[in-house]
């Protein structure tokens, strides 16, 4: 059974977790294949709101089994605290969620030199959370770094290992000046949750295996976006994982041919966190509208968004990495009530105009948007229930986009609610008998 990919089209927070939980019941096994606690999803269900950073947000639904990957890197306090919180609101996961034995650990040294390298880059940083997610994966990379797996060790070996590990960096800190962790103190607290965590982990990627040959339905679960993607981003202000389809597959140990369907989503406008280029930002009374009104504030760190018109360049970049084959489109609504929408089109760099998106972040920050604009619509113009009752300035902002990427806009999200959603494919409808 061909496996579904979510991916973010833009610099994250897309909506991506609205998308998942509506796909959920089509499926049987969520995988979260990158990221750490660094990375927020927000679900809105008739009786609650959720707000995850680790666990994969597809888990509400009852009958799936979620799985954290070997791509992510875990903080296991700030896991047990996740847990805690979806119990709390009688979310009980415990014997359907599993976490990978290859999933690196993020440690709270880690945490600390996140912090400390942020500081370090002054006016040229990068706007990190500050969770301890490129230091994590620093040690993935050099193979220095603990591993989930490492909770099944022997509570005597596991204390052993978590002290020699930070009184190495301990010595890093001091370069810093920075007060030393007691290794004793770290390693205990560890040990002390060997009970609570040991139960979670395994073998994800025979598991995986095993599911594929039973013919189960799996969707992967991406965090951040594509222009967030460590190899394939706006470098350096970008994250330290792998979010676009490659990561997908090492993220999880499967294989090119099992991935049947990957969905971009973006939203009808964009907006990134933290510093670095940002072509179509608005830095004006639009902008800080759509702020308001997309409450764009992150669902970790609680920071404000930068807005800006949605940007076809950088789209179109992100279709060409992935090969999404179709588009789900996010917060249309935030967008009604504008009399004039844009879509950017084209750069314009150095007095040429371009088509391509620059890898180049230097680059990007001289490029200036080129856009197309197009009539808006009034309050109320989206509350219909299938794309052709949607107003015609509706139906040519869409059709407008799929010209300009080749790619069919297959789910139109106008509003939180996991009803809220316009499905272009009967089948895939909230209210479809098949579902």
């Amino acid at each position: 059974m061909p496996a579904t990919v979510i991916i973010g089209g833009q610099w994250g927070d897309e909506g991506k977790a609205k998308i998942v939980d509506y796909l959920m019941p089509d499926h049987d096994v969520v995988v979260r294949y990158q990221g750490g606690a660094n990375a927020g999803h927000t679900v809105v269900t008739d009786n609650n709101r959720f707000a995850f950073h680790q666990i994969p947000s597809g888990v509400l639904t009852q009958h799936v089994t979620a799985i954290m990957g070997n791509g992510m890197v875990i903080d296991p306090h700030a896991f047990l605290d996740e847990l805690r919180d979806l119990l709390s609101k009688e979310i009980f996961i415990e014997e359907r969620l599993f976490i990978s034995s290859a999933a690196h650990v993020v440690m709270p040294f880690h945490r600390v030199l996140d912090n400390l390298f942020e500081t370090e880059l002054k006016e040229a940083s990068i706007g990190s959370t500050g969770k301890g997610i490129g230091p994590s994966y620093c040690d993935k990379f050099s193979r220095r770094g603990i591993r989930m797996g490492d909770f099944l060790l022997g509570k005597e070996q596991l204390f052993e290992k978590v002290k020699q590990r930070v009184a190495q960096n301990n010595r890093l800190l001091e370069i810093f000046g920075a007060p030393p962790l007691s290794p004793k103190k770290v390693a205990s607290d560890f040990v002390n949750i060997k009970d609570l965590i040991e139960h979670f982990v395994t073998d994800t990627q025979a598991m995986l295996w095993r599911m594929r040959s039973e013919g189960k339905r799996i969707l992967l679960e991406g965090a951040q976006g594509t222009l967030l993607d460590i190899d394939h981003g706006s470098f350096p202000f970008v994250t330290s994982s792998s979010c676009t389809v490659g990561g997908a597959l090492t993220g999880t140990g499967l294989v090119p041919s099992d991935i049947g369907r990957v969905i971009g989503i973006f939203k009808a406008y964009i907006t990134r966190v933290g510093n670095g280029p940002f072509p179509t930002e608005l830095d004006d009374e639009i902008g800080e509208e759509l702020k308001e009104r997309g409450n764009e504030y992150g669902t970790t760190t609680g920071r404000p968004r930068r807005c800006g018109w949605m940007d076809l360049v950088a789209a179109k970049y992100a279709v060409g990495i992935n090969g999404f084959k179709e588009i789900a489109l996010t917060k249309l609504d935030v967008l009604s009530g504008i009399p004039e929408v844009k879509l950017c089109t084209s750069y314009s760099l150095e007095g040429r105009e371009i088509t391509d998106f620059p890898q180049n972040a230097e680059m990007l920050m001289k490029c200036e948007p080129v856009y197309t604009s197009l009539p808006g619509w009034g309050d109320g113009a989206l509350d219909v229930d299938s794309f052709g009752k949607l107003p015609g300035n509706v139906i040519n902002f869409i059709e407008t986009i799929e010209r300009e990427l080749g790619v069919e806009v297959t789910f139109i999200s106008k509003g939180p609610d996991r009803r809220d959603t316009i499905v272009r494919d009967p089948a895939y409808s909230v209210d479809s008998p098949h579902r």
